[in-house]
This record gives structure tokens, sequence and C-alpha cells, in this order.
């Protein structure tokens, strides 16, 4: 007797993404990317307190282009995951659960993230005193 052929359910493949998953997902991953971050941030604070060759290599690290892109992976995904936090705790407090609502606020948070983080990398690497 021959197995049946059960279906196949759904898959990644064949949905379209949406907003809303790929928000929650990011949400996760920068959620995860800085708790590896504040280990860099435990590294940089033995740096300080330790030897200045300590400082010295440290800073090395940092000013590298890997140093460089991994400081604005971190910023970035630190100012992502404090909006989209902000807007968690408004959805705990009843308020903006309705879809076209989600959408709107995960659209703000996206461009507000974009923006945020643009400004705060300008402060950091190029507005000069």
């Amino acid at each position: 007797m021959a197995a049946q052929q059960r279906p196949l359910s759904p898959h990644l493949t064949i949905y379209s993404r949406q907003l809303t998953a790929v928000l929650s997902i990011l949400h996760r991953a920068t959620g995860v990317f800085i708790a590896i971050g504040a280990f860099v941030l435990m590294a940089w604070l033995m740096a300080v307190a330790g030897e200045a060759e300590d400082y010295q290599r440290f800073m090395q690290l940092a000013g590298s282009l890997p140093g460089k892109l991994l400081l604005v992976a971190m910023l970035a995904s630190f100012v992502y995951h404090m909006l989209n936090g902000v807007r968690h705790l408004l959805w705990d407090s009843g308020w903006g659960l309705e879809l076209p609502r989600v959408y709107k606020t995960g659209w703000t948070v996206v461009v507000l993230s974009v923006l945020a983080a643009a400004l705060l990398l300008w402060l950091v690497f190029g507005a000069a005193p």
C-alpha cells in the first residue's frame, strides 16, 4: 500500500512578508544584538580602568572599519529597539491595536529610527566642534 501524500502546510515562501512580522523579528534580533553589545561596553569599561595600552588597543579596534560598523549597528539597534519598545508599551496600555494604526505606528518607528540613528551618528562621527 502506497503511503498517502499529506498536504503541505503553507510556509514562508508562499506568504508575502508583512510589516508586523518583520518588525517583530527585528525587535527580537536587535534585543539579542544589544545584549551582545553589552559585552563590548564591558570591554571598553575594562580598557578604561586598565592600563593605557589596553585602552589604546581597544580604541584601535573600535576605530577600525569593522569596529566602526559594529558601533553603528549597535547604535541603530538600540534606537530601533527603544522606539519599538515604546510602541509595545502603548500596545500594553490598549492603545494602537487596530490594524491600520499598527501599520502606521510601525512605519513611524522605522522612519524615526532611521532619522534618530542618522542624527546620533552625525553627532558621534561627523559633528566637529
